[in-house]
């Protein structure tokens, strides 16, 4: 039995699967999702064979901050060392945000390939490094196992220049100062999926939103992706967990001049402090929390976010010249009935209608049969592109 590992880091997560070929199709043979990595008590979550099983990990949270990615793979990889099915291993796919102007397609990474990916870093500082350091810790754990790189930029290679540009300097867009879209392994799969519900309206025009604490829009026309919310990094677009999303620039000149803010002081506000979290008064960065508030000023989180959504649509739609299909996903997207519900209902003048009843009992489409724009909820699924990706690397994977 031949084995595709996967390795997809958020900032403070760590999803991991082994995959099995199963005819024409990739099946998971065990999942495991590492939660709350910079927490006190993370959790882990396993799934074997429709089983799952909860696992917290109160000494992973006792680990320094730096040691808890290896921490965290070293469990992992015990369970699966003590099942045999570490040495099956032929690929690992990795999750890398970032790939610059010159990786467009999943790589097999080298030494050199690795330390340019590290030029990267501070265009993604919170996921970059992060997903960089798994990538060296599972190729020391695993010697001579092919890593493949695959990069959520990808998906986006090939916009419009016209949906790339800045209006700054051309010396500075020469040097890559470019918007570059992201999300893109989650966009690839959902719309995999939507050519497989609704061919007619996957060849349209599409727009994706991908919500969630990291969240995005992307406009996609005959199967290209022709602009996005997210730009040279993953803090544009909409308002997110903790992320500011769009914001005047004059904003940051004002706090660096009358405040003395430097450039890590910036980064820290603008990752970490804003969105949800910041408009919420520290309340919470999770909209499930936010829902569960009474306080007006997570009430008025949740009101921003829903009116940056409607106009990052109408913008979206703009750049397409018209819409055949909306498709939520990411975590907000595929499970909170109430803010799919608010966005549509403000959309009516694209033609959507939707069933009140299939929002609220999360069904695969939303959208009834007068409906001029189909809207659909499909679950995201980066594990299995970064499968599909890292096996196309490795011919005999597959």
């Amino acid at each position: 039995m031949m084995l595709v590992l996967t390795i997809n880091a958020g900032s403070s997560s760590l999803k991991t699967a082994l995959y099995q070929r199963q005819g024409a199709h990739w099946q998971p043979l065990s999942q495991a999702h590492i939660s709350g990595l910079t927490q006190a008590e993370p959790q882990c979550q396993w799934q074997e064979h429709e089983r799952v099983v909860k696992e917290p990990l109160p000494w992973l949270g006792q680990q320094p901050q730096s040691e808890r990615a290896k921490a965290a793979l070293d469990h992992l990889f015990s369970h699966w060392r003590s099942k045999g099915w570490l040495a099956q291993v032929q690929v690992v796919g990795h999750r890398v945000v970032h790939g610059g102007q010159r990786y467009q397609q999943p790589i097999r990474v080298t030494k050199a390939v690795l330390a340019e990916l590290r030029t990267f870093n501070s265009l993604a500082p919170l996921h970059q490094p992060y997903n960089l350091q798994l990538l060296e810790l599972a190729a020391e754990a695993l010697p001579g196992v092919a890593q493949v790189a695959c990069f959520d930029t990808m998906f986006h290679a090939g916009m419009p220049k016209v949906a790339t540009r800045f209006a700054i300097p051309r010396e500075l867009t020469e040097q890559g100062i470019l918007r570059y879209g992201f999300h893109g392994l989650s966009y690839a799969y959902v719309y995999q999926q939507l050519q497989q519900l609704s061919p007619r309206q996957a060849q349209g025009k599409v727009i994706i939103c991908h919500l969630g604490a990291g969240a995005s829009m992307c406009a996609i026309k005959n199967g290209q992706s022709i602009a996005s919310t997210m730009g040279f990094t993953a803090v544009e677009g909409l308002p997110m967990g903790s992320r500011s999303g769009s914001l005047d620039p004059g904003v940051l000149v004002h706090l660096m001049r009358e405040h003395g803010w430097d450039a890590q002081r910036l980064e820290q506000f603008l990752y970490k402090e804003c969105g949800w979290f910041g408009m919420s008064g520290g309340i919470s960065s999770e909209m499930k929390t936010l829902r569960a508030s009474q306080d007006p000023r997570a009430e008025e989180a949740i009101e921003v976010f829903i009116y940056r959504c409607v106009r990052e649509i109408g913008s979206l739609v703009a750049a397409l010249q018209g819409l055949d299909a909306l498709v939520f996903t990411g975590g907000v997207g595929e499970h909170d009935a109430q803010t799919r519900a608010e966005i549509l209902q403000q959309l009516g003048w694209l033609g959507v209608q939707t069933d009140e009843l299939a929002n609220q009992q999360h069904q695969l489409h939303l959208h009834t049969e007068s409906s001029r724009v189909g809207v659909w909820v499909i679950p995201t699924n980066e594990e299995l592109m970064l499968v599909q990706h890292a096996s196309a690397c490795i011919p005999s994977a597959g």
